[in-house]
């Protein structure tokens, strides 16, 4: 019962040790500490977004994530992620990962910029032969339900394992666009 209690006493110390910065912190940020939404600028993100180009219509939802740990950086933090259902002019679906689990979603929030205040996410597609690229959103409108896109992707390589080598990998997702919160 003693050794119970003193596993329990330690966890509560450690949690109640953890630093909790803001979001919006540029410095070195000290393991185990928490990036937390404290002004709730991220819930301004959430939501079903939805915007059209070359005859697709994307649907975005995204979604609030807390206190999560990032094994790389070694600390918690909250963020974004996106999932996401291109539909084609004739109503096909294209492209769906929307009934992903938030694990496997292939947008990720990374941080809100200093330099000019839009958020950075992080694409990568496994299901596309791991494509991959930087999002970066910001809004257009003061009431929030407009927001910019813009899709700068990696490098990719492509090797012979992939479904297609020898052709076009399809467009998953816009490189611009202007979504529209519904």
């Amino acid at each position: 019962m003693k050794y119970k209690i003193l596993i329990i006493l330690v966890f509560v110390c450690l949690f109640y040790n953890a630093q909790i910065l803001p979001l919006r912190t540029y410095t070195d940020i000290p393991e185990n500490a928490y990036l937390k939404d404290t002004n709730n600028e991220l819930e301004s993100y959430e939501g079903t977004w939805k915007g059209t180009w070359d005859n697709k219509t994307i649907l975005v939802t995204f979604k609030k994530v807390t206190n999560q740990y990032n094994d790389n950086l070694k600390y918690f933090k909250d963020y974004i992620i996106g999932k996401f259902k291109v539909i084609d002019s004739n109503g096909n679906v294209l492209f769906n990962n929307t009934n992903a689990t938030d694990n496997f979603a292939k947008i990720r929030g990374s941080r809100i910029r200093k330099a000019d205040d839009k958020y950075s996410l992080i694409y990568n597609d496994f299901d596309l032969c791991n494509t991959s690229g930087n999002i970066i959103i910001n809004f257009t409108d003061s009431s929030r339900t407009k927001l910019n896109w813009n899709l700068y992707f990696g490098s990719n390589m492509i090797t012979s394992d992939c479904q297609y080598y020898n052709t076009d990998i399809p467009d998953s997702l816009p490189e611009e666009i202007t979504l529209t919160k519904q």
